[in-house]
């Protein structure tokens, strides 16, 4: 096995999974993802994507998956709620929020679910988790439940009161948290009413 095949493999290691574009700052050519598949040391996971073959895939395989293709995209409502076991349903799409003039990525598989956020909405209550190896950026358990009850018209007011029921009982937030995302999210005038009855 050569060098560069070595590297190859590392990188893979290290990453989780990879991009093509990936391969540019270590000087490893794009024709050794394809000779690496070939001899069976790499899988195609999807469109543009490679990982070790039986690797261990978790059950938020696919958040890693658009984590590594949209590595500003934030997880976030439905999907945010499923990670942290706010809720028993599953989604079938991914949610992911990206800045509010943003282009919307386009990728075959996991389907997406866009939203657009802006300023702090967008960069405040993120948190950074490894899956698979791949370092996924999920908003956390308060301002996913703010997110919830900004967003309840397109999700539903029942799973914006189940996740801040959920959070609330499970001890997974504070007071002091939670009013500070629903005021950058500007939906504390509605939520209060459904804390005031939790405390």
């Amino acid at each position: 096995m050569g060098t560069t095949a070595e590297r190859l493999i590392d990188l893979v290691r290290s990453q989780g999974l990879i991009r093509p574009c990936d391969l540019a700052s270590m000087g490893i050519p794009r024709v050794s993802l394809t000779r690496a598949v070939r001899r069976g040391q790499l899988e195609r996971v999807g469109r543009g994507l490679y990982g070790l073959p039986g690797r261990e895939v978790s059950a938020h395989g696919s958040l890693a998956e658009v984590a590594r293709r949209v590595p500003k995209g934030v997880v976030c409502l439905f999907s945010a709620l499923r990670f942290h076991g706010l809720t028993t349903q599953a989604p079938f799409e991914v949610w992911l929020a990206i800045e509010n003039k943003s282009l919307a990525p386009k990728l075959d598989f996991p389907p997406l679910r866009i939203v657009r956020f802006s300023g702090a909405a967008l960069t405040e209550g993120v948190e950074e988790h490894v899956v698979g190896g791949v370092t996924i950026r999920i908003t956390g358990v308060a301002k996913t439940v703010a997110d919830c009850f900004k967003y309840r018209n397109k999700i539903g007011l029942d799973i914006a009161l189940e996740a801040l029921r959920e959070a609330w009982r499970g001890k997974r937030m504070i007071s002091d948290d939670i009013w500070r995302y629903a005021r950058i999210c500007r939906v504390a005038n509605v939520m209060r009413p459904y804390l005031d009855s939790l405390t």
